[in-house]
């Protein structure tokens, strides 16, 4: 038996918003968005909040209508929507996710776009470009990179064989088997070859980033269900980031660029001691609507003789 959608959806989204809680991390997940999300995945179509749409929603039966209320009450119960429907976009890709890896947010993709603006201005002067992406979780940026600027060869890394994983997975999803390549490793520990030092066009990196103290205070939406290894950047929450900034200038060629994530605070320290460091010789920085820095580029040059 059948059931009457637009009765059925407004019963459902009255349901939703009682428990809903608006998360600033991820403001695509609407009440509407969340229960379409949901909705299509308990029809056999998953799909993320960025791809919902209310207006085109599948026909529910017995079966479906029954996943689906299950699917609420497990959202309900604080499961990342992008868990229960395995899909997250990012920068207008649809990829998969699941709790091995960190779920793409809207503020990596300051760094996506910054990124891209660089990697496009070189493969205009140069032609191809080798790319490089460390602690790539679900392989979103490297996949960006290799799907809007065809002249990129992506490698990228991630501590995680499960994170791996998914990201090899997203590798073939997007069909950028071609182009992008997945690694496990610690970091650049994956590029010490000839192939990639001092070859590396730009070097990118969304790095863990929150104190461990502030681990304890996060949404449990994520500390809960989100791997902790993907955001505890230790004591200060910049070890990481130290780690990419100390190793980056073997791995760039003159001219190339490594760009990275920060967190709330961090970045116009960050910038400043990139400002004071010999090995680049130009910093920018990118914030979101409130201001808040959110990614850093800087440009690698010569280091000089001593």
């Amino acid at each position: 038996m059948q059931v009457t959608v637009s009765t059925t959806f407004s019963d459902l989204l009255q349901e939703v918003e009682r428990f809903w809680t608006p998360l600033p991390d991820k403001p695509e997940e609407t009440p509407e968005r969340l229960l379409s999300a949901l909705w299509s995945t308990a029809c056999g179509t998953p799909i993320s909040a960025d791809r919902a749409l209310p207006g085109a929603l599948p026909t529910l039966d017995e079966a479906s209508l029954e996943r689906l209320r299950h699917l609420i009450e497990r959202k309900k119960a604080g499961v990342p929507l992008a868990h229960l429907t395995g899909r997250q976009t990012f920068l207008g890709l649809e990829l998969l996710a699941g709790p091995a890896a960190l779920i793409p947010r809207k503020e990596t993709e300051i760094l996506g776009r910054a990124a891209l603006v660089k990697i496009g201005c070189m493969a205009k002067k140069r032609g191809p470009l080798l790319v490089v992406d460390v602690c790539t979780g679900s392989g979103n940026l490297a996949l960006a990179y290799a799907y809007y600027e065809p002249q990129a060869t992506v490698y990228a890394s991630d501590l995680s064989p499960d994170a791996v994983q998914i990201a090899r997975r997203n590798v073939q999803l997007t069909g950028l088997g071609n182009r992008v390549e997945m690694r496990v490793g610690d970091l650049l520990e994956p590029f010490e070859s000839p192939e990639f030092i001092g070859r590396c066009d730009f070097l990118s990196c969304n790095p863990p980033y929150i104190s461990t103290a502030k681990v304890k205070e996060m949404h449990p939406e994520i500390s809960r269900h989100e791997p902790e290894a993907a955001f505890n950047g230790g004591v200060y929450g910049v070890s990481i980031l130290m780690k990419i900034v100390k190793s980056a200038p073997r791995f760039l060629r003159p001219g190339g660029w490594l760009g990275f994530e920060v967190g709330h605070g961090q970045g116009a320290g960050l910038a400043r001691q990139l400002e004071r460091n010999p090995a680049f010789a130009a910093v920018e920085t990118y914030s979101d609507p409130g201001g808040e820095i959110r990614a850093i580029l800087a440009k690698s040059r010569p280091v000089l003789a001593s």
